[in-house]
C-alpha cells in the first residue's frame, strides 16, 4: 500500500512539473472584466470634465496650501502621467507570461480610488512641472489620451491577467484599473480643493 502511494505521490509531482513549465495559453478579458474597466474609465472621463469645465482662473489657481496643487496642477498631473503609465502597460505586454505573486487583489485598486485618506507624494518625474495655463489645452491632452486606453481596452485581445507590471506588483488588467482609479483620487482631490472655505465663488 505505502509503495502504491508512493507511487501515485511521485506521478502527481512529474504531472506538476510538466504543468508548470507548459506556457500559458493566451486569453482575452472576460465581458465582465470588460465591461467593468470600460464603464470606470468613461465614468472618470466624464466625472473630470464635469468637475473642472466652467472654472474660472482664480478658482483654477486656488491653492489651499502652500504646498498643494491647485486643480491646474492636478489636470496637468494627470496628462503627464499619462504616457508613463501606457508605457509601463506596453513593456508588461512585451514580457513573458508569467503567472506571479500579486501584492494586492481587484478590491484593493478600487479602495485605492476612493480612499483619500492614504495620501500619497508624486515622484519627480510625475510632478506637473507646472507649464499648463490653458484648461481647454489640457483637457483636450487628456482626452487624446483617455481615448488611446479606452479604445485599447474596448479591442484588444491581449490576456492582461497574464503579464506582470513590475512597478506595481499587480498583473495588466489591474495596471489598466489603477490608472482609472488614480484619476478617480484625484478627481476626488479636485472635489477636495472646490469644498475649500476659501475657495473663490467665481
Amino acid at each position: 500500500m505505502i509503495g502504491v502511494n508512493r507511487a501515485r505521490a511521485f506521478r502527481l509531482v512529474i504531472a506538476a512539473l510538466a504543468l508548470a513549465v507548459i506556457p500559458l495559453q493566451a486569453a482575452e478579458m472576460t465581458p465582465i472584466e470588460r465591461s467593468h474597466l470600460v464603464a470606470h474609465l468613461e465614468m472618470t472621463r466624464g466625472w473630470l470634465i464635469d468637475e473642472v469645465s466652467g472654472l474660472s482662473r482664480p478658482q483654477l489657481e486656488f491653492r489651499p496650501s502652500k504646498d498643494a496643487w491647485n486643480i491646474l496642477e492636478v489636470l496637468e498631473h494627470l496628462v503627464v502621467v499619462r504616457p508613463i503609465y501606457w508605457s509601463d502597460l506596453q513593456k508588461a505586454l512585451q514580457g513573458k507570461p508569467a503567472k506571479r505573486l500579486l501584492t494586492s487583489n481587484d478590491a484593493d485598486i478600487l479602495w485605492y480610488g476612493i480612499d483619500r485618506t492614504r495620501r500619497e507624494v508624486a515622484i519627480p518625474p510625475e510632478r506637473p512641472p507646472g507649464r499648463l495655463r490653458d484648461l481647454g489645452k489640457g483637457l483636450d491632452a487628456y482626452r487624446a489620451q483617455h481615448a488611446k486606453l479606452l479604445e485599447y481596452v474596448k479591442t484588444t485581445k491581449d490576456d492582461l491577467r497574464s503579464y506582470y507590471v513590475e512597478r506595481q506588483g499587480c498583473d495588466a488588467y489591474q495596471w489598466a484599473l489603477l490608472i482609472t482609479t488614480h484619476e478617480q483620487r484625484h478627481i476626488l482631490q479636485i472635489r477636495e480643493i472646490k469644498s475649500h472655505p476659501d475657495f473663490p465663488k467665481k
